[in-house]
């Protein structure tokens, strides 16, 4: 059985950093090849190759409303960080990596859902926000595209027996609908986050590999 593992990399970058800690653009590339090889693994199959979906680092200016400044996204460590591990990517058999594009217009600063919940629930002032309480927003163009013309592609033309996709996104039912027509094993790893109901309906399993290791009172 060939097996064609398919990533929504905005998903997976975000999902890894909770599940696993942040990590090096070079170990977080190799972490994502083993858990790729683990799910070959646990399948008993042969991996046809990784296809990996993404957007190049934005190199615009983003206002930031801490800092009351323009920031030139190009000189910030997530610009490096994310080049370097498009690189490593590149390097690793049988990883193909599909970049979309940017839109720049809708590229802006906003507090991340943590400092936002803490801050109306009275357990952040105001004036204790930091940078670290801001995340960045791009929105990206032709990712999702891209991956489900690749599973449209796989699926007629039978070049695999079974599809792995690595994302919690409903909007990819129409594109798993259609590789179960044609007769594709499509099997989720949302990676232990929760899914919708409409996006479950539509697959022939869930999986996800390698738990958070909770820390024990005598590791803490």
């Amino acid at each position: 059985m060939k097996t064609a593992i398919l990533v929504d990399g905005g998903f997976y970058r975000k999902r890894a950093a909770y599940l696993w800690g942040h990590k090096t653009a070079e170990q977080r590339a190799k972490e994502l090849q083993a858990y790729c090889q683990a799910h070959i693994k646990n399948q008993a199959s042969e991996l046809y190759r990784v296809f990996y979906y993404d957007c190049p680092p934005s190199e615009g200016q983003a206002f930031h409303p801490l800092k009351q400044t323009n920031v030139n996204l190009k000189k910030t460590d997530t610009y490096s960080w994310t080049v370097t591990f498009h690189q490593e990517l590149k390097k690793l058999r049988k990883f193909a990596v599909r970049l979309g594009t940017l839109s720049e217009i809708s590229t802006r600063y906003s507090l991340n859902a943590e400092a936002t919940k803490r801050l109306f629930a009275g357990t952040l002032k105001l004036e204790e926000i930091t940078e670290k309480d801001f995340d960045i927003n791009i929105g990206q163009k032709g990712v999702d595209m891209k991956l489900g013309i690749d599973i449209a592609s796989l699926s007629y033309k039978n070049q695999v027996d079974q599809i792995i996709l690595i994302s919690g996104d409903s909007d990819f039912v129409p594109a798993a609908k259609l590789a179960r027509r044609e007769g594709v094993d499509f099997i989720l790893d949302p990676m232990w986050a929760n899914i919708k109901p409409n996006l479950a309906e539509h697959i022939d399993g869930i999986h996800s590999n390698w738990r958070k290791k909770i820390k024990t009172d005598t590791e803490s």
